[in-house]
């Protein structure tokens, strides 16, 4: 592997994360708009954006198997393909049923383009480096999070239709378009050199917990970010741009804490820092939920979006450091519990939020998050990290 060819595919996996981000963060900054479209209650509409999830889930868990089979490169012009249709099919379509096919197939292609873009970083680095190098890349994601909801805002402000927030995402994809068919892939499957035949992997009790955390994670980071405007303008009296901006404070810190923890983690032992960070983002968040003064949300989004940032990429990094060669199928299997997360976002929140409201919800998201914690806790006593990352730990 020449040196252009692992930059052009670094930034290959930096944007696959800016994709995926930019296409679940808008939802909640758009749905009130696709719900009138459709002339749905909001709480029925969020039910829609399960497709979107399901396609991203469908996606992660077959290309741990597809990777092996379909060339990477082939499955990213693929994808490309899919994603044009997609949003022509939002742009031109009034039916609920095309409506949600098209939310699927962009779930499927940020899903394929995501587990492509994690794969190709455990591939490319290692050690301690890695765990570096996956935070520096899943910062794109909040990056998205902190652009695409301003692009969003700034549509809907001018009456736009909702659907030109989707075109503006999918330039992204034609920048991962473009490097795709500039650079070579590394060849997996039985073709693959130095491959190991007939080596069984164990993963043992610390892949258990570390999917479970990467689960409890996902599902209550974005069960959070998801009715957080609604909660802030319902019960605390906020405007729609001020609760925006709650979600824009979040995302940013977010990425600064990623590019931070990306220089830190190099001199911590990950499963320590991962335990501290889940404790402090449960507090954190629980002091969000129980706050009364509205001015300090503020600051407390700032400070959980900084803490919480560096969990979910360390949570994947110890998942590829518990087998001595980090496979397609581990790194996927861990992306695929937190996807499941993902989906089960409004499946799970909305039928609270209709029984409790947005508080009920956030109370849910807290409650993960301390599971989170128990979890990462547990791991010390079964993780296989150190025997595995000392060797390449740079």
């Amino acid at each position: 592997m020449t040196n252009r060819d692992r930059i052009g595919l670094t930034w290959i996996s930096f944007f696959s994360y800016a994709l995926t981000g930019a296409v679940v963060i808008v939802t909640g900054m758009v749905l009130e708009n696709i719900a009138d479209y459709f002339q749905l209650p909001v709480a029925q509409m969020s039910n829609t954006f399960t497709f979107l999830n399901a396609g991203i889930l469908v996606a992660v868990f077959l290309n741990a198997w597809l990777m092996e089979i379909i060339p990477l490169k082939r499955q990213l012009i693929f994808g490309f393909v899919l994603m044009v249709l997609a949003i022509l099919g939002l742009m031109t379509s009034h039916s609920l049923s095309v409506f949600s096919l098209c939310m699927f197939v962009l779930g499927v292609v940020s899903g394929i383009t995501m587990s492509i873009g994690t794969f190709l970083i455990t591939h490319l680095y290692e050690g301690r480096q890695r765990g570096s190098r996956l935070l520096f890349t899943d910062s794109f994601f909040s990056m998205a999070g902190t652009i695409f909801p301003i692009i969003a805002a700034a549509i809907l402000a001018r009456s736009l239709p909702w659907y030109w927030v989707y075109a503006c995402i999918g330039v992204i994809y034609v920048a991962i378009f473009v490097l795709a068919l500039c650079f070579e892939f590394p060849v997996l499957g039985k073709k693959a050199p130095n491959q190991p035949q007939g080596e069984k992997e164990k993963w043992g009790v610390g892949v258990l917990l570390l999917s479970i955390a990467a689960l409890c994670y996902i599902l209550g980071q974005l069960g959070f970010i998801g009715w957080v405007p609604l909660y802030a303008t319902k019960t605390m009296g906020m405007d729609i741009s001020q609760a925006g901006g709650l979600v824009g404070n979040f995302w940013t810190s977010y990425m600064i804490g990623m590019w931070a923890f990306s220089a830190i983690l190099r001199f911590f032992d990950p499963q320590r820092i991962v335990t501290v960070l889940a404790l402090l983002a449960t507090a954190l968040m629980y002091w969000f939920v129980s706050s009364t003064d509205a001015s300090m949300l503020k600051w407390i989004m700032i400070s959980l979006g900084f803490f919480s940032s560096a969990i979910y990429t360390t949570i994947i990094t110890l998942g590829s450091l518990q087998t001595k060669v980090s496979s397609p199928k581990l790194v996927n299997f861990i992306l695929t519990c937190g996807t499941v997360g993902t989906m089960l976002t409004f499946v799970v929140t909305g039928p609270i939020v209709e029984k409790g409201g947005a508080h009920a919800a956030l109370l849910t998201s807290n409650g993960l998050y301390a599971v989170v914690f128990v979890m990462c806790l547990l791991l010390g006593f079964v993780s296989k990290h150190k025997l595995h990352g000392h060797m390449s730990a740079h």
